[in-house]
Order: structure tokens, then C-alpha cells, then sequence
């Protein structure tokens, strides 16, 4: 049967984080809150227990699922090598709404679906996140409802769709955003906008000037005479 805990109450708190980073490490799927929106996650390194994420949400592995992360250092284990404009995105907007496309080191062993080489990768600006990240390392997340249904808000909405395929629902209210992440596309010659969400174009262009949009500019037009 899952455990379903609401993590506003202090005293349930450290319980229910310490029980789900044990049914991650167990192989087991959990619901976790977010910045952007309730999440289902699993041990990133276990391949049998993302296979039951994607399966869960009724989905193929031509989606790969993404990872979340609970410090900025971890992605120098994740990557060959960390430029500086993958260096400058991540102390710009981790914790936060900027997800990574990144080329992973070929020694890891994961399975995240057809993601050919690559991974997507997000710090989470969320204590709950945080403290269960810290506790696990590295998760397949992906937004914690069935493949084309609404995405969960709450975790009771989250609950309503997966049931009993997740071991551990954490509950900490409606998330404050409910927009989904931006993800920008590091694995070619210039950083590119693959989805518009939380972090917009224009602020992601002070730091990285070269970034390539979701859609091309248009010069703007000249005054009629």
C-alpha cells in the first residue's frame, strides 16, 4: 500500500523524507513536490526501476526522462567536461526552472531511454527536492502523472492517476509555479531553446549571448514613409 505524508507538518517531515530516499534506494517510485510541478521519481542508476517510471505514465523510451540533481557539483560527475557556458546557466538559474541537455560521461551506467548519449538535467528549487536529492544523488523525474493527462499540482492529483505503482507520495501543497521548466539544448556549438517555460529567452540571453531561440528573430520593420 503507498504512504502518503504531508511534509508541511514539521514533525512528519524528516520521516517522510527518510522513507522515500529508502524506496529509492529500494527501487522503489516516489512523488515529490517541485518548483515547477509534483514529480514521479526513481534511483537514476537503476535501470529496472525506470522502466517502471515510464511504464506507470504509459510512456515509450523515445522520451527519455530527465534527471534531477541536489547541488551544483554534481553535474561535474555527470558530464566529460563542464564549459563555461554550461558552468555560467548553472550558477545563474540552479536551484530553479532551467533543465540542460548535456552529453553524459560514457563510464556512467544508466538507462534513461533512447536518449542517445545525452541527458537532460535540472537542480530543483524546492527544500523538499533538495533534502531527498541529497539523500539519494541523482533521479529520473518526470512529471508525476499518465502520459497525456494534466500534470499533478498536488500530490493527492498525482495519486489520483499513478496509485498504488508508487511506494511513497510526498505531499507539500499546490507548487507555487506550475510552469514547466525552459531546457536548453547544450550539446551542440551554441546553446539552443528547445522548450520555452519558467526561465524566459531574454533573461537566459544575458548570460549566454549566442543562445538560439525557439523561433527565429525578425528584424524589425522600417517605418513607412
Amino acid at each position: 500500500m503507498a504512504l502518503f505524508f504531508e511534509c508541511g507538518d514539521p514533525d512528519v517531515r524528516d520521516d517522510a523524507i527518510q522513507t522515500a530516499a529508502h524506496s529509492v534506494t529500494s527501487g522503489e517510485l516516489v512523488v515529490l513536490p517541485t518548483d515547477t510541478v509534483y514529480g514521479l521519481g526513481a534511483d537514476a542508476f537503476d535501470s529496472v526501476a525506470v522502466a517502471d517510471l515510464l511504464r506507470a505514465k504509459g510512456r515509450g523510451r523515445d522520451m527519455p526522462v530527465p534527471v534531477l540533481v541536489g547541488s551544483w557539483t554534481t553535474i561535474d560527475g555527470l558530464v566529460s567536461a563542464v564549459d563555461a557556458r554550461m558552468r555560467a546557466l548553472i550558477e545563474a538559474f540552479w536551484p530553479g526552472g532551467l533543465t540542460i541537455v548535456v552529453r553524459h560521461a560514457q563510464s556512467l551506467t544508466w538507462d534513461l531511454g533512447d536518449a542517445d548519449g545525452t541527458v537532460a538535467v535540472r537542480m530543483p528549487l524546492h527544500p523538499v527536492a533538495i533534502e531527498l536529492l541529497e539523500k539519494t544523488g541523482p533521479m529520473a523525474v518526470s512529471s508525476a502523472n499518465k502520459s497525456g493527462q494534466p500534470a499533478a499540482q498536488t500530490a493527492a492529483e498525482a495519486q489520483a492517476q499513478l496509485g498504488e505503482d508508487v511506494a511513497v507520495y510526498l505531499e507539500d501543497g499546490p507548487v507555487a509555479a506550475g510552469v514547466a521548466s525552459t531546457i536548453v539544448d547544450l550539446t551542440g556549438p551554441h546553446p539552443k531553446v528547445l522548450r520555452a517555460g519558467a526561465v524566459s529567452e531574454r533573461t537566459l540571453r544575458e548570460v549566454v549571448p549566442d543562445i538560439i531561440g525557439t523561433a527565429p528573430s525578425r528584424p524589425t520593420p522600417r517605418p513607412r514613409p
